[in-house]
């Protein structure tokens, strides 16, 4: 699953605010990785990679936020996979819940 939209916050206080509901927010949640790639002026580029083990898929889910304000605002795009088992690889809706803590955490600055 994948999804984008826009907040009112700078793209490193929304890479707090999905740390905070991912690592601090969770018992098995946690950042594997942190990328910032500056270009030029005040734009940039925050890459985080998570991963989150969900009872209902039977394994980890991994979810990476890329976090960016190229265009003039803070542009947020989550994409989580890795769950379900099988063939047809069902997770029982974890990579939606998993995109939902993120959605949920910036809620309040949505654009």
């Amino acid at each position: 699953m994948a999804d984008t939209f826009y907040v009112s916050l700078t793209p490193e206080n929304a890479a707090r605010a999905i740390d905070s509901a991912i690592v601090e927010g969770s018992i098995t949640g946690e950042r594997i990785d942190y990328y910032t790639l500056r270009a030029p002026g005040e734009t940039y580029c925050i890459v985080c990679v998570y991963e989150k083990h969900y009872y209902r898929a039977g394994n980890r889910l991994t979810l990476t936020a890329t976090i960016d304000n190229f265009d003039g605002r803070t542009r947020v795009v989550c994409i989580s996979g890795g769950g379900g088992e099988g063939l047809f690889r069902f997770d029982w809706g974890a990579s939606d819940s998993f995109i939902n803590v993120v959605r949920n955490a910036l809620e309040p600055y949505t654009a």
